[in-house]
């Protein structure tokens, strides 16, 4: 049962992991439980909370106090073009943390 959990997961991700026009293996991304969401998977903020939003509902997992902003934080903005801004540091966001949250049914990653 733990395994179809899994592989509904995966199957969730996959969705949202980009569209080919040529299914093409070399470009397909394998997932594993390792794969962030933003790095690897490159979702910006608005795909990663669709994906959130579809995950929660479909799993009944209690969100808890996720919030988007945590792993996808607001850009520091300067009217300066020459000054570049140091990269926000934010925590990983891979599907593992999925898996976990919902075998536990709820967001485990506050």
């Amino acid at each position: 049962m733990e395994e179809d959990l899994e592989a509904r997961i995966y199957a969730l991700a996959r969705r949202h992991n980009g569209v080919y026009l040529i299914n093409n293996e070399k470009k397909q991304k394998l997932l594993n439980a390792e794969t962030d969401l933003d790095t690897d998977m490159r979702l910006d903020v608005y795909e990663a909370e669709e994906l959130m939003e579809e995950f929660f509902k479909l799993f009944e997992v209690n969100r808890g106090s996720f919030n988007i902003k945590t792993y996808y934080p607001d850009e520091p903005f300067s009217w300066n073009p020459f000054k570049k801004s140091l990269p926000v540091p934010v925590p990983d966001f891979t599907i593992g943390m999925m898996i976990e949250s919902a075998k536990a049914g709820k967001w485990l990653y506050d």
